[in-house]
């Protein structure tokens, strides 16, 4: 009885061990993971929206940038290029006539003269044409010789008959005064005297009429006149003209100049207008160059322009203008109107200025790397220190190879970033280390 007590008291005493209740565990413990995670969130959220609405900085070492002072002085406003020594004229040669080459006469290189031989062709059809124009020029002279003769004895007999009728009207007329006297004195009846009347009013009409027929056929053997020898002049140009194609199978130089090059041989047949070569003008150059398209509002002819060699400048003048933009560029020649370089040959490149305007004081600064990335809408401006530069809008007006011009953001004195903005990106403000 006791062991069974003993042991319900064990039992008892266990249970009542197992069923005491565990600690609970703190909000912190039970979440910190998650509480971390949101606080990182967050914290990187405010690190967004302060880099977003404040300013970007950036630290650059001072011998990284390039920095120079706003100035105010003369600006000249010109543009500088590199142009391209041309003859001031080149003439195709083009050939009038088709043709086989039978003698060249002039080489490549040679030195011309107007009027000299370049070379001597061939076309045997085009003198069998030649020829039978000329027989067909012949039978129209002798028509026309053969129908301005008969022309000519028609008109003479016309005369010769009007002649004759008029010495029988002048007969019939005397041979009637007489009758009218034989009739007053009682001579001749009055039936005589009508028939002579009649006879003589006959012959004078007739006279008239052959008169008038002389006449009409005066005009008429003019205007066909006129229009044989129209007629016979048209033969004698066609005649003339085939017979200057003859001469157009020698080809000659059309001014004085330079044959830069051929481009036929012996034997070759050449068809009509074909181009075979070039004849390069020796007497005055031009000068060649491509400019920006920027400037294609003000370039014009007579615009006034210069090379400077061996510090010697030499004065040129805009002659041409091509206003088509090809990658941004556009031709423009220009001419000697002095001296000329004693050395200057075809191809030879020089420096050439051309002068847009004169010199004027202006806020100008250096050329420099930024305008490639800004457009010249702004630029770091350095603060009095020297340890800072500010983003600060600016506006650029003209431009030569060497400054820009500066209508408004900076002033004479300021000192600003100009080389350097390949690595600086889009801050708004440098930080500068020294």
């Amino acid at each position: 009885m006791d062991n069974q007590n003993k042991s319900a008291s064990f039992h008892e005493s266990t249970d009542t061990s197992m069923d005491k209740p565990l600690p609970k565990r703190s909000v912190w413990v039970r979440y910190r993971l998650y509480l971390w995670a949101i606080t990182a969130f967050c914290a990187f959220i405010v690190f967004v929206i302060y880099n977003l609405s404040g300013v970007k900085k950036l630290r650059i070492d001072a011998n990284k940038i390039g920095v120079a002072e706003v100035e105010q002085a003369k600006f000249l406003d010109y543009v500088d290029a590199e142009g391209i020594v041309q003859p001031i004229l080149t003439i195709k040669l083009n050939v009038l006539e088709a043709g086989m080459v039978q003698q060249l006469v002039a080489e490549e290189g040679a030195m011309l003269r107007k009027g000299d031989t370049i070379l001597v062709m061939n076309n045997p059809e085009l003198t069998r044409i030649i020829e039978e124009q000329e027989d067909e020029w012949q039978k129209q002279r002798i028509l026309y010789q053969e129908r301005r003769l008969e022309m000519d004895q028609k008109t003479i007999l016309l005369k010769q008959q009007t002649l004759q009728a008029e010495f029988e009207l002048n007969r019939l007329a005397k041979d009637f005064q007489l009758g009218e006297e034989e009739f007053r004195m009682g001579v001749k009846s009055k039936a005589q005297l009508e028939v002579q009347r009649e006879e003589y009013t006959f012959k004078a009409r007739s006279t008239a009429l052959l008169m008038d027929g002389l006449r009409q056929d005066s005009s008429a053997t003019c205007l066909r006149r006129e229009l044989m020898e129209n007629d016979l002049d048209r033969a004698r140009k066609n005649r003339l003209h085939v017979g200057n194609r003859l001469d157009n199978l020698v080809v000659r130089a059309p001014m004085d100049g330079q044959l830069s090059f051929l481009n036929v041989t012996l034997g070759q047949r050449v068809g009509q207008a074909e181009n075979i070569g070039e004849i390069k003008v020796m007497d005055n150059y031009k000068i060649n160059t491509l400019l920006s398209e920027y400037y294609i509002d003000r370039i014009m002819v007579g615009l006034p322009a210069s090379v400077t060699y061996q510090g010697v400048k030499y004065p040129l003048k805009v002659s041409k203008v091509v206003p088509e933009v090809k990658d941004r560029q556009f031709k423009v020649d220009m001419v000697f109107t002095g001296a000329k370089p004693e050395n200057v040959r075809i191809g030879k490149s020089y420096r050439v200025q051309v002068e847009l305007g004169l010199p004027e004081t202006a806020i100008v600064i250096p050329r420099g790397d930024f305008y490639q990335s800004t457009g010249g809408h702004w630029i770091y401006k350095l603060n009095a220190s020297g340890s800072k530069a500010i983003r600060t809008p600016i506006t650029v007006g003209r431009q030569n190879p060497v400054q820009y011009e500066i209508l408004s953001g900076l002033s004479a004195g300021d000192k600003v970033v100009v080389n350097g903005y390949t690595r600086l990106g889009d801050v708004e403000e440098l930080v500068i280390n020294e």
